[in-house]
């Protein structure tokens, strides 16, 4: 035999092995999610899935779809993993939990998402949502008023607040309420405004500055959150102070943030679908209630807009950004 036959053979040899354990089927975790610019998110749902024993491209793959704020996205991402025969379904979204609720009773679905999922239908009861849906829910909607607050303690003075809200986002009646509530209690008047589209961004905030709001609170949606960076830029622009949902408009350059650690939400979402992987029923399984807040304040934006901050408004802050 010629030497370079000899090593074609040999290494033929050593490589079918390989091959064939490139080719054992694993099982797939379909995960559609609004956005993927949450690295630190993501990062925490592999983390979750390797806690259960599983780590994505060895013994799990993780097919990603981001619908980057397209909610109408969500039913056709929810399709393709039926066809591809995941083995559980993630979604970050309302949209996604509901579009997997209607399309399939058997595959297992956990979810992470920031309205009360009895509310919207998708499970009976969070300790026993018996079916084929589980999950964490992150309970961001319901805290505007306690954001108000904060906006109102940052800029005591200001007789007027600003409020942008995504009508189109499911909990926006009652996000509205509660800033409602909130504002009466501050004995503060508010400027609403709405925007369901990137195009009416720029018209929503030059409404709230014309009318002398001293500042503005952007209430949670996952469309806002896939827009964070555009909209810390024209309250920037505007010279507004502002407050938002997630840490990651603050590390943006957003002036503040309240509300739960997305990352632990996604760990948890991970751990769970590593659990059903494990052989355990969504129905089996409570839903998770995030009960860990994070106030994050970004002390770049409190110079660059010149307000001087309330000494016991930084101390409860539970990080402050340089």
């Amino acid at each position: 035999m010629r030497r370079r036959d000899f090593i074609a053979a040999v290494g033929g040899a050593l490589a079918m092995p390989l091959a064939a354990r490139a080719q054992q089927p694993s099982p797939m975790v379909g995960f559609a999610s609004n956005s993927s610019t949450l690295r630190r998110a993501l990062a925490g749902f592999e983390d979750g899935l390797k806690e259960a024993g599983y780590i994505a491209g060895q013994n799990v793959s993780v097919e990603y779809r981001f619908a980057e704020g397209q909610f109408d996205r969500f039913p056709a991402f929810i399709s393709e993993f039926i066809r591809r025969n995941a083995s559980v379904i993630v979604t970050t979204s309302n949209a996604g939990a509901l579009a997997a609720k209607k399309a399939t009773s058997t595959i297992p679905v956990v979810f992470s998402i920031g309205d009360d999922p009895v509310k919207l239908g998708i499970v009976p009861n969070l300790n026993r949502p018996s079916g084929n849906l589980t999950g964490v829910y992150q309970f961001t909607a319901g805290l505007e008023g306690k954001r108000l607050g904060l906006l109102h303690e940052m800029v005591p003075k200001a007789a007027m607040l600003g409020v942008l809200i995504h009508p189109n986002y499911a909990p926006s009646e009652s996000q509205l309420r509660d800033v409602q509530e909130a504002a009466a209690r501050l004995n503060v008047k508010l400027v609403i405004v709405r925007a369901n589209a990137e195009g009416e961004f720029d018209a929503a905030f030059s409404s709230v500055a014309q009318q002398k709001a001293g500042a503005i609170l952007v209430c949670a949606s996952p469309f806002f959150n896939s827009r964070r960076q555009q909209l810390v830029l024209l309250a920037a622009r505007h010279g507004l102070p502002a407050i938002y949902e997630w840490r990651e408009f603050a590390e943006a350059g957003g002036l503040m943030s309240y509300g739960t650690r997305l990352a632990d939400a996604y760990r948890q979402a991970g751990l769970y679908a590593g659990r059903v992987l494990r052989g355990d029923k969504p129905a089996d399984l409570p839903v998770v209630q995030v009960t860990t807040f994070e106030f994050v304040v970004n002390l770049s934006t409190v110079k660059a807009l010149g307000i001087e901050v309330p000494p016991m408004l930084i101390a409860r802050a539970d990080e402050v950004i340089e």
